[in-house]
């Protein structure tokens, strides 16, 4: 088991005092039985009513909502959590899936018809010939597990990362003509190819570990593959490997847009500037 401490921080500076509509935090890891919340602080100013649920996706949400006017809005989490997923690849896949192509049974398909369906952003006919010459649907079967990371190492050593400031994610098409993007434009690429080849998968948003870097953390994102048997496996397109215990669930969706870690909007006159800080610690 290892610990981490998560420290996120964000600051929105007004360029004159504005009145905060309701703000949607997705700041919580997601816990299961390879990860434990130990303790989590949330201090908010301008003070907020905050109220927390489970969205249908079974992530900790946390709505925060204002009564005072305020020239800056702060948004500070600080989260230690035990993390026990250091053997990702200790799973047994059930026997009908050991071998792509494979299909879900009609119990699991119902439940994953909207993580096979392409978006409607996504230009099928460019993705599905660029998955085509990647997944071996007519040729000799190959093993699930070795195929899912075999494509997320292809994007990894195909095309370069390249860190994006601006806020949205490239549709798959973008990706592969520009040859570079960010982690969540990785994901989203292999989660799309994963749904043309007929296979589940939604996206991670979160955090990660990254010991090596002068600061090291990180907000991430990367793919979950619905496989029979290992259930939802992680593999992050960014590094071209499987996700694993640096990788630190916060939220997972169908979409990319619908998890971003705060959302909220105000009324008053333009201008805002922010500043995002995140630190993961091994403790």
């Amino acid at each position: 088991m290892q610990r981490y401490k998560i420290v996120h921080n964000t600051y929105y500076n007004f360029s004159a005092a504005v009145q905060l509509q309701p703000h949607r935090l997705l700041l919580r890891p997601r816990e299961d039985h390879e990860l434990r919340v130990e303790t989590s602080l949330l201090n908010i100013t301008p003070v907020a009513n905050v109220r927390w649920h489970r969205d249908v996706e079974d992530n900790s949400v946390a709505i925060a909502t204002f009564t005072t006017p305020a020239t800056q809005l702060r948004i500070e989490s600080s989260i230690v959590i035990q993390q026990y997923n250091e053997t990702p690849l200790d799973f047994v896949v059930e026997s009908s899936a050991t071998l792509y192509p494979f299909n879900y049974s009609p119990e699991d398909r119902a439940v994953l018809a909207p993580y096979i369906t392409v978006s409607e952003r996504t230009d099928n006919i460019l993705l599905s010939a660029w998955v085509a010459r990647r997944f071996p649907a007519k040729k000799e079967p190959i093993e699930s597990y070795v195929l899912l990371r075999q494509l997320s190492r292809h994007i990894f050593d195909s095309l370069a990362y390249q860190m994006r400031e601006e806020p949205g994610v490239q549709t798959p098409q973008e990706t592969l003509q520009k040859g570079t993007g960010s982690c969540r434009d990785f994901a989203n690429l292999l989660m799309e190819a994963c749904r043309c080849a007929g296979l589940a998968a939604r996206f991670v948003s979160g955090y990660l570990y990254t010991p090596q870097s002068t600061v090291p953390g990180a907000t991430h994102a990367w793919t979950e593959i619905y496989i029979p048997g290992a259930g939802w496996k992680g593999f992050d397109p960014t590094s071209g490997e499987i996700a694993g215990k640096k990788h630190i669930a916060v939220a997972v969706a169908r979409l990319p847009e619908l998890v971003p870690p705060v959302a909220g909007s105000f009324i008053g006159p333009p201008g805002t500037s922010l500043d995002v800080g995140v630190w993961v610690s091994a403790i």
